[in-house]
């Protein structure tokens, strides 16, 4: 109740430094603007993700072994544009060789599904409320073939049309009520037939006619 419920813009590197800022610290220009720096980094690093979200607000951070860890928006290093902000290992206790490949922003977990994809191409739906209890050293989110990693997550109401994106250039769509809900330990299904050499690098989550959800 002490925290203020605001917007902040979130932004995380490609070798793991998070911070959060104001939203209105990044004030509006024409089409055709130079645009701001939007953080502070070491040489050869990149903002790999950047989104809005409330101070109020959960975010899972989903590693490439199938683990989740939580944390809550409030309690990210607040910065300016410039700062770099603070190593994720500093919050999360994560194994060294973990590395974050999705996050996830929400407000409360009672409705919902999490959608989740491999490299090897098994896709797993489960529902949001199972996230729901955290632990210090993060849950099991989805049980991994050997050699597999998980590649992305997505928030997904239960109805949207899922698309999974491969190194080679293939692409598969399909709605995600094809896919039935199973538990955090379950292994998941197919979602695309891929050939030996091929590895699915992304997925979209998506509603009929309207805009891609991120």
């Amino acid at each position: 109740e002490l925290i203020e419920d605001e917007p902040v813009v979130v932004t995380f590197t490609n070798s793991g430094y998070l911070k959060r800022m104001p939203l209105d610290g990044y004030r509006t220009q024409k089409r055709g603007g130079k645009g701001v720096r939007a953080a502070g980094m070491k040489e050869e690093d990149f903002v790999e993700k950047m989104f809005t979200c409330s101070t109020h607000d959960y975010l899972l951070f989903f590693a490439n072994n199938g683990q989740v860890y939580w944390q809550k928006v409030y309690h990210l290093p607040e910065g300016s544009r410039e700062a770099k902000g603070k190593h994720i290992a500093n919050d999360i206790e994560m194994l060294p060789d973990e590395k974050i490949t999705a996050v996830i922003s929400v407000r409360n977990f009672t409705e919902g599904y999490l959608f989740m994809a491999t490299k090897k191409g098994v896709v797993k739906k489960t529902e949001l409320q199972e996230f729901s209890n955290p632990r210090k050293g993060g849950i099991r989110a989805i049980v991994l073939d050997e050699g597999d990693t998980l590649v992305n997550v997505r928030y997904t109401t239960g109805n949207q049309e899922i698309i999974l994106a491969t190194r080679e250039g293939q692409a598969n769509r399909f709605n995600e009520e094809d896919v039935r809900p199973v538990g955090r330990t379950a292994r998941g299904v197919r979602g695309i037939r891929l050939s030996e050499s091929d590895e699915v690098i992304g997925m979209l989550a998506a509603e009929e006619n309207k805009e891609i959800l991120t």
